[in-house]
């Protein structure tokens, strides 16, 4: 996951109001179909942005660690289009939508922040789609580990890895397995 460091959108954000939730993992801070009145962004901890396919499979479609926004296109849409579980605890800070929508309306500097952030989730979420079309195992490692500084977060978290990149826990672990014994 990538540390996202205070941003122009962030000093924007921290002036308006807002509450703080706490989630355990496995819960909710939103589900699909649920009316969007909220926009979170995570202080603490780890929450998914999951879609669930018809075999019931998960696809995260973002990790969203402290500083990231959730969900930030749900903002002009009346119904969240995934679900937002907790990975792990995790602490969240909502604020109004409307409150939002309506501080985009008239002020600039903020709508210029807004469109800098989308912008910088373009791009990784372009990088994500690169990464899942790549064939092997290994170069989709190789890739999310050059977007992660080649740092792999702790060992409980591997799984949310294989996850992210497309592949099965076991044939990443067997990856990491045969780059730990060599070649």
């Amino acid at each position: 996951m990538i540390v996202i460091m205070s941003t122009p959108l962030d000093t924007f954000l921290a002036a308006m109001p807002s509450t703080d939730v706490s989630f355990d993992p496995g819960q909710f801070v939103f589900a699909r179909g649920d009316a969007v009145r909220r926009m979170f962004q995570v202080v603490h901890g780890e929450v998914h942005l999951m879609r669930h396919q018809r075999d019931g499979t998960a696809i995260i479609v973002q990790r969203a660690g402290p500083g990231c926004v959730l969900a930030e296109a749900s903002l002009l849409v009346d119904r969240y289009h995934c679900d937002a579980v907790a990975a792990q605890p995790a602490r969240v800070r909502s604020r109004s939508r409307q409150a939002l929508t309506a501080r985009l309306a008239k002020d600039s500097g903020f709508a210029r922040a807004w469109i800098a952030h989308l912008a910088g989730e373009v791009q990784a979420a372009r990088l994500r789609i690169e990464i899942v079309s790549m064939k092997t195992v290994s170069a989709r490692l190789d890739a999310w580990l050059a977007w992660h500084d080649g740092e792999l977060p702790a060992k409980g978290a591997w799984k949310s890895i294989a996850t992210e990149i497309g592949v099965s826990p076991e044939a990443l672990y067997r990856e990491l397995g045969r780059r730990h014994d060599g070649p």
